[in-house]
């Protein structure tokens, strides 16, 4: 399952993010493919990307004039969170991919979460309220609307947008100022973070984790859980990376459905399936 996600994660990234041109002129890509969002993270900057990210689309439609209902994006967020739920999070991220790798470097002592996560969780909620909704909506500079998120907090930007612009384009360099070197110090932090913590980033700033996180009850990807052949042996509780428990394992909104539980199920009593546990089919 590891092996088979990386692969998923890795030929998700380069597809969405193979404009080879970009990278090595500094060019942003603008053809028609931009007009479509992909699931995960995916900065319109990125020189690379060939399509958009659905936060930003969702900023871009807050920032018109007026004050209108977006009702592309949310149709967008309403398809992929009933199918997927937070398996978009685990499987087709490219910045979750990127804190994957960088846990599995062999420093430091493993932690699943921060302290105080039970409060620190709601970061993420947050940031959807105050930076992707109010902050677009309500913050000017100058005449025009600001998509706060994108601008003041994403890392996945930074990483896949920003530095390679800068690093391929010496007038660009040139312009960069305090909000570059703010947002490049948020990378880092969570970079190094990475290292330690399992996907800070996700556990508690993402607002598209928390979208997504309100369709895991009944998105059409689920693990499923056949309780009656569970010998309570704890091993998917052990291997869960976020720390859940076998009740909250794909119902929880923090669950991003990696499949490691399945995996280190003895009793194979935990699999990908559809929506709707076993039992609840059986009552039905």
């Amino acid at each position: 399952m590891k092996r088979l996600r990386l692969a998923v994660q890795l030929l998700f990234t380069i597809v969405t993010n193979g404009y080879l041109y970009g990278f090595l002129n500094g060019k942003i890509y603008r053809g028609s493919l931009k007009y479509a969002c992909v699931p995960g993270l995916n900065c319109y900057s990125c020189p690379g990307a060939v399509a958009s990210c659905p936060i930003g689309a969702l900023q871009a439609l807050l920032n018109r004039k007026g004050y209108q209902v977006p009702f592309a994006a949310l149709g967008f967020f309403f398809l992929f969170g009933s199918l997927l739920g937070r398996f978009v999070c685990g499987w087709l991220c490219p910045f979750g991919m990127v804190q994957d790798l960088l846990h599995r470097i062999p420093l430091f002592r493993k932690k699943k979460r921060l302290p105080f996560h039970h409060v620190l969780k709601y970061g993420k909620y947050a940031a959807l309220f105050l930076l992707v909704g109010a902050g677009s909506l309500f913050l000017f500079d100058g005449y025009a609307k600001i998509p706060a998120f994108c601008k003041y907090l994403c890392p996945s930007g930074t990483l896949f947008g920003a530095v390679p612009l800068l690093s391929a384009a010496e007038t660009l360099r040139s312009q960069a100022g305090g909000l570059f070197f703010w947002k490049l110090g948020i990378l880092l932090f969570l970079a190094g973070l990475s290292v330690k913590v399992y996907r800070p980033f996700c556990q508690y700033l993402c607002p598209l984790g928390a979208i997504y996180g309100w369709f895991n009850r009944f998105s059409l990807v689920q693990i499923r859980w056949e309780q009656e052949r569970c010998v309570s042996c704890s091993a998917c509780e052990r291997a869960c990376p976020l720390g859940l428990s076998r009740q909250e394992i794909s119902r929880s909104a923090e669950c991003i459905r990696c499949g490691k539980c399945a995996d280190a199920c003895p009793r194979k009593c935990l699999r990908f399936g559809g929506a709707g546990t076993p039992e609840e089919k059986a009552e039905g």
